[in-house]
């Protein structure tokens, strides 16, 4: 399970979740449900057909504060902040587009991938306000620069100097509740440096206020920290009882991240106690709000929008490039009607013409191409973040709870002489099936076969054990020498058999399951073939999530996937894959973090 050093490298992102869905920037701005999303959308179209666009500014934030209430994380919000940015620019009021760079820039500075972007919004929010002396707004600005500045490695040496002179400019400028977060900011920066004793004293200052001022993000935020420096006391018992407040609030707000932490630092805490059974509830809760995350795709949502935000761009000066096309070519007719009295004239506006037609080709494949790069990053950080979650989760499955219940399991059998015959038999049954479970769900994550011995044996694997459990037989063929395959492209193909055999055994009823991966010098063939019901693919393909997931990593591998299905006749599903693109070995791996090579958790017979 977790250690006191891992929980005090990974508690900061919580906290940046949890602000998130507080909303932290806008103290006095409270989204109430008095004007519902519909009403406010409707409100935008009339201010900007009158050019009221500083009145459509204001909208288009209050649109974007109530998306984030309601959905926490997402790209409506971000969206409607960025088209706010555009009108208060329009309007030519300053405060708000500032303002806007500020809303943007805490955004941005939750997800490290826009670390970048952050910054640049948030500076160019506190070069103005400074300039203006709205100490408010420069408070703000310094906060939401200081809550990234903590989480960067290693962290910046003047860090708790900055915050506590912010925290001086609240007291002076009676900001409370920005005092309240600022107090929170430096427990957070004293527990990432190791000193609990002053983590406590500032959460527990900061605690008092937002309990004054009924703040329930900042209230949970707390109770988590305190909690934490009970964990690092090894007082797991009163952390335990800190989490469950901040879980309470995480709950009643529905913040399935928060939830998904505090479960993770539960089970460590319970595991801590000795209580085993409880730790693997909460471990297993901490799974299923982690799938709940990802079905929800909230965490990479921001970083697509922004790539898409790109791609719009390049869009853009694309339709420019071809109005200036048009504009181009209305001139030489202009030119043409001019010059044809003249030889010269009508050779200089051949070449002018040949030369601009050149330029503009030029651009557009440029441009086609740059979208294509983009669209490309866009679905490698997509698969890239799916397979790291699965595998540091596997690999917490497997270092956490499984030497534990592997422990206890060598413990009682070492000491099964003092236990009576009634308690013995159903205590080493219990602790075998927990053995079996925890391996079992480690593996689906990150199969051990696939790490260690390749494709095909990772294949055989999954086919013997996918034969264990089902009525339906599946046969595995290969035929021809398969390369040595790059840790990705492995990967990636077992994920899509695994998808095709699993929805074969959920939909097809089949009596026989059969798979072939067919190999030659330039390509690779796989086919999954069954005798079961069929189906309509042309009618189901843009709605199942499954089939959908398979063509985006073939396409992803450049390849080609090929459906066949008639009623009651069964379904055949043909891979083609080009070889050059599976060996290559300068892709970069799936896995940020990958599972550890040891053998798999064992479980005794005894």
């Amino acid at each position: 399970m977790f250690t006191t050093g891992l929980l005090l490298r990974k508690y900061a992102w919580l906290g940046c979740l949890l602000l998130l869905a507080g909303g932290w920037l806008q103290p006095g701005q409270a989204y109430g449900q008095s004007a519902s999303i519909d009403s406010l959308r409707n409100r935008i179209k009339p201010l900007l057909q009158a050019k009221q666009y500083g009145a459509a500014a204001d909208v288009y934030v209050r649109l974007g504060g109530m998306y984030q209430t309601l959905y926490g994380y997402n790209k409506h919000s971000i969206g409607c902040y960025f088209n706010s940015l555009n009108y208060a620019q329009r309007a030519g009021d300053s405060t708000a587009y500032y303002n806007t760079h500020l809303i943007i820039g805490d955004y941005y500075s939750q997800d490290p991938f826009l670390q970048s972007n952050a910054e640049q919004h948030l500076n160019k929010a506190l070069t103005y306000f400074a300039r203006i002396q709205n100490m408010a707004k420069v408070i703000e600005c310094r906060l939401a620069i200081a809550n990234m500045r903590q989480r960067r490695e290693p962290m910046a040496k003047n860090l708790i100097t900055e915050l506590r002179k912010t925290e001086q400019m609240c007291s002076q400028y009676h900001e409370t509740y920005f005092q309240a977060y600022a107090l929170n900011l430096l427990a957070t920066t004293y527990l990432r440096s190791k000193r609990p004793d002053s983590a406590q004293y500032f959460a527990n200052r900061s605690l008092t206020m937002a309990t004054k001022l009924d703040t329930k993000w900042l209230i949970a935020l707390n109770h988590f920290y305190l909690g934490i420096v009970d964990q690092f006391r090894d007082r797991s018992q009163e952390a335990i009882a800190s989490y469950k407040k901040s879980y309470e609030i995480a709950e009643s707000q529905k913040n399935i991240t928060m939830m998904q932490e505090l479960s993770k630092h539960t089970a460590d805490s319970y595991s801590r106690l000795g209580n085993y059974q409880q730790a693997y509830v909460f471990a297993l809760k901490a799974m299923d709000f982690t799938n709940q995350f990802y079905n929800s795709e909230q965490t990479k949502s921001i970083r697509l929008h922004e790539l898409n935000n790109r791609i719009s761009t390049l869009a853009v000066k694309k339709k420019l490039i071809e109005e200036q096309n048009r504009h181009q070519h209305t001139l030489n007719m202009v030119l043409i009607a001019v010059l044809i009295i003249s030889v010269f004239g009508v050779i200089a506006l051949f070449l002018l013409r040949g030369q601009q037609k050149l330029i503009t080709h030029q651009q557009t494949v440029i441009a086609q191409q740059q979208i294509k790069e983009l669209e490309l990053k866009s679905l490698r950080a997509m698969i890239e973040g799916q397979e790291g979650e699965r595998s540091r989760i596997a690999r917490d499955l497997h270092d956490g709870l499984g030497i534990q219940l592997s422990r206890i399991k060598l413990f009682v059998e070492a000491h099964q002489e003092l236990l009576p015959l009634s308690v013995k038999d159903p205590l080493n049954q219990f602790l075998d099936d927990a053995c079996v479970e925890t391996r079992l769900i480690s593996n689906d994550l990150r199969p051990y076969a696939l790490s260690m011995f390749g494709l095909i044996p990772a294949l055989e694997d999954l086919v013997q054990k996918l034969n264990l459990v089902n009525e339906t037989r599946l046969f595995l063929e290969h035929y021809g020498q398969l390369p040595v395959l790059g840790d990705e492209a492995s990967v990636m193909i077992y994920r899509v058999i695994q998808e095709l055999l699993n929805n074969a055994l959920k939909h097809a009823h089949a009596r026989f399951i059969t798979v072939q991966v067919m190999t030659d010098e330039e390509r690779a063939l796989i086919s999954v073939e069954d005798d079961g019901l069929g189906g309509d693919f042309e009618n189901t393909f843009h709605s199942g999530n499954g089939i959908i997931n398979v063509k985006t990593r073939i396409a992803y591998l450049g390849g080609q996937v090929i459906w066949q299905s008639r009623p009651e006749k069964g379904t055949s599903v043909l891979i083609s894959l080009p070889m050059q693109r599976l060996t290559k070995g300068d892709t970069p791996p799936v896995y940020a973090d990958p599972a550890p090579a040891h053998e798999p958790l064992a479980v005794s017979t005894a």
